[in-house]
């Protein structure tokens, strides 16, 4: 019986996409639009609270005007007051659906956002742990402060508690809450296997730290110019409570603070930008850890083109 050779098969080509990312304020929204724009592609959005309706100006979200015809997909798309929150599952499931829909047209599907953990989930195809959510004990952990949620998730799982604090995560309580979660249903946080569905070229926009800084404090005098102020208003007039604002982060944090009397409108943009920075500083660590970003300022637009048309 002759041998049979070995037939070596050629590897499958994974669907192309793009991805811009960066820190908060560097400009990814408008160079995500102009490459969408020049390459045939459509923006799906990976930010954690633009998902949001109605948290429009505090989030910065990107206006019809801005967005040129690009068609954006993940904005809007879950209240603010809904009792479920919105979790890196929930993105992820919607965001393989948009980008298989824009691929399946024929176009390119442009990934931008600042939420590390939303791209690195589309990046890398992170598989995620199957663990309904449990409300009564998210209710119990919910009152306990950060400090407090480290020490029980460091009884039940030490190895998930040293990846939070490599990522400088732990006072991220709804990370630490779903870890603490998904061990006590598992008895530990599985290890993260990783099924990449695309081939994703990953552009970084950087800028110098003054610079930034200037952007950040411009921005959060621009927002209160246009109404933010009012925004949180209007939230909290239609069911969110001060509470739950809190829960969202730096700019709704200081505006429920502002709102129920406890900072001063001259305290509120120094503490807010202050508390801007410090997630900047979060955002880099996170990116840092990927090698695979190419780093760029917004001006380099030449090279990013130049970049992109080389790799599809």
């Amino acid at each position: 019986m002759p041998k049979v050779k070995n037939i070596k098969l050629a590897p499958k080509t994974l669907p192309k996409i793009l991805v811009v990312l960066g820190p908060t304020a560097v400009g990814k929204s408008d160079i995500a639009v102009r490459l969408a724009k020049k390459f045939n592609g459509e923006v799906v959005s990976a930010d954690s609270r633009q998902v949001y309706t109605g948290m429009d100006i505090g989030t910065g979200k990107i206006t019809k005007p801005e967005m040129r015809g690009v068609p954006h997909h993940l904005l809007n798309i879950v209240s603010p007051m809904a009792r479920k929150r919105f979790t890196v599952d929930n993105f992820q499931k919607l965001a393989y659906a948009a980008i298989d829909d824009i691929l399946e047209r024929g176009k390119l599907p442009v990934l931008c956002g600042g939420t590390g953990f939303y791209i690195q989930s589309i990046v890398d195809g992170t598989v995620l742990p199957d663990v309904n959510a449990n409300p009564p004990l998210r209710k119990k952990l919910h009152k306990k402060s950060a400090e407090e949620l480290v020490k029980i998730l460091s009884k039940l799982d030490k190895n998930r508690l040293k990846t939070l604090v490599e990522r400088n995560d732990t006072n991220n309580k709804v990370r630490l809450i779903r870890a603490i979660e998904i061990a006590t249903a598992l008895g530990k946080v599985p290890p993260i296997q990783k099924q990449p569905r695309y081939d994703a070229l990953q552009i970084g926009l950087e800028l110098p730290d003054e610079i930034l800084k200037f952007k950040i404090k411009k921005r959060i005098l621009e927002r209160m110019k246009t109404g933010m102020l009012a925004e949180a208003r209007r939230l909290h007039t239609k069911g969110l409570s001060y509470k739950k604002m809190r829960e969202f982060g730096l700019e709704y944090r200081h505006l429920a603070n502002m709102l129920e009397g406890e900072i001063s409108k001259k305290e509120f943009v120094p503490l807010l930008a202050t508390d801007i920075w410090d997630y900047v500083r979060r955002q880099r660590a996170w990116f840092k850890r990927d090698p695979h970003i190419a780093w760029h300022k917004p001006s380099d637009i030449r090279k990013i083109e130049a970049k992109l048309t080389r790799f599809l």
